[in-house]
């Protein structure tokens, strides 16, 4: 898959993919967007916990990861970070996006490119406060073997562009992973998906989007 390097409206940059003209993060700005959404309306959420448990549907160029990575040490959680990603970026790639340095996070340079390079399929410590694992796998396929997740960021490509990531099925595995009052944040906030959502027993909130979105979706498991 041919992807291009862009640079958002944040100064952040982005990947452009000219065979499904869809980018991995929002013109108007990659970083904005993931704190906006991911840790605004995703890791802050759960302020009293001493803990969070992440699952990351599509890990892409580990943006969200990074400033996860950054709310760790500034709220002093431990993170358990797991996600899966069916087309994994080259690591040449991934140097020449350089989120920590456009994202002024360099100093957590050595954790995000060890996400990058780490082995896929083990449970391993980034940091003390941040454990991290990854499996190269389509979510049709994945099978979980874990659960009780607190946080699940739901970021595939949108519907109209991997409908599969979409159908109820697929969202059925992202409920079972969660734990009750755990919850799914997502820029998407299209009508059909929220449909899908409350079918399977989430209650669905509607939420402020970032700049140059009206609206994102948070789903709560009750």
């Amino acid at each position: 898959m041919n992807r291009k390097i862009i640079v958002t409206n944040d100064n952040s940059k982005s990947l452009f993919v000219p065979s499904l003209n869809e980018t991995y993060h929002s013109t108007n700005g990659a970083l904005q967007e993931a704190r906006h959404i991911f840790v605004n309306y995703g890791l802050a959420y759960f302020d009293a916990q001493k803990s969070i448990s992440v699952f990351e549907m599509g890990f892409g160029t580990g943006l969200n990861a990074l400033v996860t990575l950054e709310f760790s040490k500034e709220k002093t959680k431990v993170i358990n970070y797991h996600c899966i990603e069916k087309y994994p970026l080259p690591f040449d790639l991934i140097e020449e996006l350089d989120h920590p340095t456009t994202a002024q996070l360099t100093e957590f340079s050595e954790d995000y490119y060890h996400l990058h390079q780490s082995a896929w399929n083990e449970l391993i410590e980034i940091n003390p406060n941040f454990h991290f694992s990854k499996q190269n796998v389509d979510l049709v396929d994945f099978k979980s073997d874990i659960n009780e997740v607190d946080l699940v960021f739901f970021d595939a490509f949108a519907p109209q562009i991997q409908p599969e990531l979409w159908t109820k099925e697929s969202l059925k595995k992202m409920y079972d992973l969660l734990r009750v009052g755990g919850i799914l944040v997502t820029y998407c906030a299209q009508g059909e998906f929220k449909r899908v959502l409350k079918s399977l027993g989430f209650l669905v909130e509607g939420l402020p989007g970032p700049i140059g979105k009206r609206e994102i979706t948070r789903a709560v498991k009750v």
